[in-house]
């Protein structure tokens, strides 16, 4: 059962990994990395690491993709 759930979380991360890369919007890709942080979370959750589960939970479904569209908010900001 346990390796049931870790193949469908790889699958999930997999997917989520390639949707990323697919994006073109940054604004788009911030949101999906946003998701990515979630799966990859739930990956680490599963493989019993749960401090390292919650950095990933901060850092990468929160603050990165928050920086991100801050920074594209001040670029974008700047230019008009």
């Amino acid at each position: 059962m346990n390796d049931f759930v870790l193949v469908i979380i790889l699958t999930l991360v997999a997917a989520a990994g390639t949707a990323v890369v697919m994006t073109n919007a940054p604004e788009r890709q911030a949101v999906t990395y946003a998701f990515f942080g979630v799966t990859l979370t739930l990956l680490f959750l599963a493989l019993q690491a749960p401090d390292v589960a919650l950095s990933q939970l901060a850092v990468g479904t929160v603050f990165v993709p928050l920086m991100v569209m801050l920074a594209i908010r001040k670029i974008r900001g700047g230019r008009q």
